[in-house]
């Protein structure tokens, strides 16, 4: 019988063993696995971003009550902690104030145009307009009266031509022409607006460019027509008191 050469037996062995230790080797790390911490629900970013930009809306006009940041602040704080209902709440009440406080600012600031309104004569279009203002300011919507509002007057403002004078042309005849104001009562209102080159009401000269304020207020127009027709005696080349009295007491030479 042959005896096993002890040598062959440790070969093998290490073989085995050399492979056993290759595959251990080859095995992928295996980490611990780690908590992530979870921010703000996209819910509770939203009422904070909302809040955040109605504040900044505030403060552009300089209208913010003095709560509104602190609230915001309240609510950037419950979400840290992660109190989500309470941050929300909150974020919200700070949106909700700064919001009210600009549509306060612009009610204020609305309320003295409507009035103004009154001096004007308004078309069909401009006093729906008036009208749709009015209940937004009735309904706290000051933005959306503001909107109305300054657009309307802007155009009432802005709403005046330039006539140049013709060889032949009174001031009654201008007034009374329908592209003017079709009624030649209303002479008093050129002659105001221009008294700065017209030095006497019944003496003009051709060539000479009037601005016509198209959209007189109510009050202008029953100050010139009554001016117009109570006027009394004139006299050519000489400035008339009664003219004089009509401008206010403006100085003319």
């Amino acid at each position: 019988m042959k005896s096993t050469h002890p040598a062959k037996y440790f070969t093998v062995a290490a073989l085995a063993l050399g492979l056993a230790v290759g595959c251990a080797s080859q095995q992928p790390k295996q980490e611990a696995p780690t908590s992530e911490s979870s921010g703000p629900s996209a819910a509770v970013t939203q009422a904070i971003d909302g809040a955040k930009a109605a504040i900044k809306d505030a403060k552009a006009v300089e209208y913010i009550w003095r709560d509104t940041e602190k609230f915001l602040k309240q609510a950037e704080a419950a979400a840290a902690a992660g109190d989500e209902a309470k941050a929300i709440k909150l974020a919200n009440k700070a949106r909700d104030q700064a919001r009210l406080a600009v549509e306060q600012y612009y009610i204020e600031k609305s309320k003295p145009m409507l009035a103004q309104l009154s001096r004007y004569s308004l078309n069909g279009d401009q006093k729906a307009r008036r009208d749709a203002a009015a209940e937004a300011l009735r309904n706290g919507e000051g933005k959306k009266a503001y909107d109305i509002l300054s657009k309307l007057m802007a155009e009432l403002k802005a709403a005046s031509i330039e006539y140049t004078v013709v060889r032949g042309d009174s001031l009654w005849k201008i007034s009374g022409k329908p592209e003017i104001y079709n009624n030649p009562y209303q002479w008093p209102l050129i002659y105001k607006a221009n008294s700065a080159q017209i030095k006497d009401a019944d003496l003009i000269y051709p060539g000479q460019t009037f601005s016509i304020d198209r959209n007189p207020s109510a009050a202008d127009v029953d100050a010139a027509v009554h001016h117009a027709k109570t006027r009394g005696a004139w006299t050519l080349g000489e400035v008339e008191e009664s003219d004089r009295a009509y401008l206010g007491g403006l100085s003319i030479r």
